[in-house]
């Protein structure tokens, strides 16, 4: 079998992720991660877009393009295992695959023609920025949602969202920020929430910084415990990187 194909991205998605670290594992568990998907210029009609809007959600087809081409293994540590345990990568959605290939499952918040370029809006989204997508196909309930369907090692639920705080310095930023980013309160609370770092550091009893990026601002955060306090937000170009700081 030595078939290959080549595809044409539908478009690019502009999300807040700009690193992987951030973006949820996945699609849906943070409501407030809005994006907008720009149609490239071969579908930038209105006619392809005609009927989407009836829809509530959509499958994204993309490309994992932050993985290097042949960086994939048979196996993988899935993060919901604490990275303790190897399994096939078909029965997991790692990005890491023998073709780079992800499907989301995201909210259509509308459709928008902006100066003559169409564009979805979209939120619930899992993907970071400059994500390329293949593909748009509307979610149908009926044939989509299977009830019965069983869930491997994902069938118990997500672990429970931690409390986060800000500090007072952080309060300041966010008020500051308010105007360029009006639900930026709400995103980080969700995204660190979630837990975003390594499974094995989930429950950890010490004190740990961590840092991520999201827009154009570095947002640092300490654990305490089962609370997260936000103690930095400010406009990239500091010292902060992301991930783990501790």
């Amino acid at each position: 079998m030595s078939e290959s194909f080549t595809f044409r991205p539908i478009g690019i998605l502009d999300s807040p992720f700009t690193e992987k670290f951030a973006a949820p594992r996945q699609p849906r568990l943070v409501d407030a991660a809005r994006a907008e998907l720009h149609l490239a210029d071969y579908c930038n009609r209105e006619e392809i877009l005609r009927g989407l809007s009836g829809f509530s959600h959509v499958w994204l087809i993309f490309v994992f393009h932050q993985v290097a081409a042949g960086d994939w293994s048979p196996t993988v540590r899935p993060p919901r295992l604490g990275g303790n345990q190897r399994l096939g990568v078909f029965a997991t959605r790692s990005p890491f695959r023998p073709n780079p290939i992800g499907l989301s499952a995201v909210k259509l918040d509308g459709v928008e023609n902006r100066q003559g370029r169409w564009l979805l809006h979209l939120s619930g989204v899992d993907l970071v920025n400059g994500t390329p997508i293949l593909d748009i196909k509307p979610y149908v309930p009926y044939a989509d949602a299977i009830a019965e369907a069983s869930a491997g090692f994902t069938s118990a639920l997500p672990h429970e969202a931690v409390t986060v705080n800000f500090s007072e310095e952080a309060c300041e930023s966010l008020l500051r920020l308010e105007r360029d980013h009006p639900n930026l309160e709400t995103l980080i609370e969700q995204v660190i929430g979630q837990q975003p770092q390594p499974g094995y550091r989930r429950g950890d009893t010490l004190s740990r910084t961590y840092g991520m990026t999201l827009y154009d601002l570095n947002i640092r955060w300490r654990t305490e415990g089962a609370t997260c306090l936000v103690t930095v937000i400010e406009r990239t170009g500091s010292s902060l990187a992301p991930s783990d700081l501790s």
